[in-house]
């Protein structure tokens, strides 16, 4: 990959990229060959150390109503500060000058690079292949730069090699970031062929049409939803060209010409995850794209998978569940949902058996060493693939569009794509639920929102959903009221017994759990004559801060990105601040 010197985002940097080819940049991007292997090197930036690998990925997404940091109660200790709203420039997990945000620029100036040199040099619209590898970085750097906002908010705007000239700059008004990606999707879309359109693109692992025009959905939802400012108001966009109605425009236009395409389709819900822990990366099936990760890079289930306490013949590494659900998650899930035990696990594993964990310590069942078709022998990294993107996501996404431009009538078929694969087996739950949601445009809202939650729990959309529908806050706080009330069993958890009830089955393996369904009840579990049983609590005999009061500690809603890192500030000439966080 060609690349000198990278200042990211107001900082200076020399890259730990290979050095400046001999090649000249006329031959690599006139060379289809030479042209696709630069896109390795923009997707070695993902996979850094400290970039999504181990920073990124664990970090951003948590506190919700959906997912959180598991050891959230540990509230001044700088992994829970990244979660709680309470970070600051100085956090120990980011302030280096390899974290995310350096990765993140490292990988579009390599982008750009690219970009330039393939419209310079290229013979695109006569040469499908560079025509494809110019999609494709439109579009790494499209995923880059909605990281970067989602993270940190409005962020310096590079769509140029740097020069010395812009060496140094300010913080951009994320419009002006949004509206060159909306541009640059669009035009991605001509380039790039539909899923097993082309020999690249039958792996999840290369870029697709289908993902460029679900990437542009989703970061047109993003552009005209609310956000922290940088005046620190929360607020919908100033911009004409961002209004909520042109975006819902572009995000319906989008997400039907993929539906109707055909090159994508729903699989059952469990089937869809057994087959991407089974690491097939076949397109056309339900994952649009996949942040491909060597099995020496990555930690998916190191972090956000269900734990092993020990080593066994599933895993030769004894992690996962640095981040869970939040506990009422378990109890949002209809029992019938198929969705709820995919997603929800309450249990880990300890010598190759299944134990309870705790209600405080759940785990995000999509991610498991269990469904490997490989044991993982790193100590360090799992290798397993991140799904960015989903076809659900882009069914749902046209539902909240729809309804917004033509009404719950129009939008209803796509939410019951997703409402009918939840329940396969109970038409007359999908047939309630269904009247209600299309009762009125806010009720079909409603229920997106909570569809939302259910369809993506672990999956890390939901803290990026909330800010655009300027419910973060009222949501947190409204999950802050159930967690009490689940621990004091009080409200809707009344009724709810107090322990749980188990044993293992007669595999010798699995693990038979009773108490966790609204209905159950000490009394029948005790009668039942299990093995052993235990409390169902957030809380320790020795907690100092109560699990609820843990979830935030300062106003969300005045928090809702991280600061740009002291290292960055000291670097950037003094054109970089945090002045809008308060």
């Amino acid at each position: 990959m060609i690349t000198g010197l990278a200042f990211l985002g107001g900082c200076k940097e020399v890259l730990d990229a290979p050095s400046k080819s001999t090649l000249d940049e006329s031959v690599i991007f006139s060379t289809p060959s030479l042209a696709e292997g630069t896109i390795a090197g923009v997707l070695q930036s993902f996979g850094e150390t400290n970039s999504y690998r181990g920073r990124f990925l664990v970090n951003y997404g948590v506190n919700t109503d959906v997912e959180v940091y598991n050891s959230l109660k540990n509230t001044n200790d700088e992994k829970s500060q990244l979660a709680n709203y309470n970070t600051t420039a100085n956090n120990g997990q980011m302030n280096t000058d390899n974290n995310a945000y350096a990765k993140f620029y490292e990988g579009i100036e390599r982008a750009n690079v690219a970009i330039v040199g393939l419209r310079t040099y290229g013979d695109v619209a006569n040469n499908p292949r560079l025509a494809q590898v110019l999609g494709e970085m439109l579009t790494l750097r499209a995923v880059l730069y909605n990281d970067l906002i989602k993270g940190w908010g409005d962020v310096p705007a590079r769509f140029e090699p740097i020069t010395t000239e812009t060496m140094y700059l300010p913080r951009s008004d994320r419009d002006v970031i949004y509206k060159q990606l909306l541009v640059d999707l669009e035009e991605a879309a001509t380039l790039l062929p539909w899923p097993n359109g082309s020999a690249a693109t039958s792996s999840v692992e290369r870029v697709n049409k289908a993902f460029a025009k679900g990437l542009r959905a989703r970061l047109a939802l993003a552009a005209g939803g609310y956000a922290q400012r940088l005046d620190g108001t929360v607020r919908l966009s100033n911009d004409p060209d961002l209004s909520r109605d042109k975006m819902y425009a572009i995000a319906k236009k989008e997400c039907l010409d993929i539906i109707e395409s055909k090159t994508l389709r729903l699989l059952g819900f469990e089937e869809l995850f057994r087959t991407f822990n089974e690491e097939t990366n076949r397109a056309g099936l339900e994952s649009m794209w996949e942040i491909p990760f060597s099995e020496g890079r990555g930690r998916v289930i190191f972090d956000l998978g269900v734990r092993h306490t020990t080593t066994d013949k599933y895993t030769g590494q004894n992690r996962g569940g640095t981040d869970g659900p939040n506990p009422i998650m378990l109890y949002e899930f209809d029992p019938a949902d198929v969705r709820r035990d995919v997603s929800i696990v309450p249990y880990e594993w300890t010598n190759g058996v299944q134990v309870p964990s705790n209600l405080n310590r759940l785990y995000f069942g999509k991610y498991r060493y269990e469904w490997m078709k490989r044991r993982v022998t790193s100590t360090n990294d799992d290798g397993l693939n991140w799904m960015y993107m989903r076809y659900a996501d882009v069914v749902l996404m046209a539902a909240e569009a729809i309804n917004e431009i033509d009404g719950p009538a129009a939008a209803a078929p796509y939410l019951r794509m997703i409402m009918e694969r939840a329940f396969p087996s109970s038409p007359q739950k999908v047939t309630q639920y269904m009247a209600q949601a299309t009762a009125s445009k806010p009720a079909f809202f409603n229920a997106i929102v909570d569809q939302r939650a259910l369809e993506f729990t672990g999956e890390m959309l939901r803290k990026a959903d909330l800010i655009r529908w300027n419910l973060l806050g009222s949501k947190l706080n409204e999950a802050k009221v159930k967690l009490e009330q689940l621990e004091k069993r009080e409200g809707k958890y009344a009724s709810l017994p107090a322990r749980i009830y188990y044993k293992t089955a007669a595999d010798g393996e699995k693990v038979e759990i009773y108490g966790l369904n609204f209905g159950d009840t000490d009394v029948q579990g005790a009668a039942l004559g299990y093995a052993a049983n235990k409390t169902w609590t957030l809380s320790a005999s020795n907690d100092q801060t109560t699990y609820w009061n843990a979830l935030f500690v300062k106003n969300p809603d005045a928090q809702q990105v991280w600061p740009i890192w002291q290292i960055f500030l000291d670097n950037s000439n003094g054109m970089l601040n945090n002045a809008h966080l308060k």
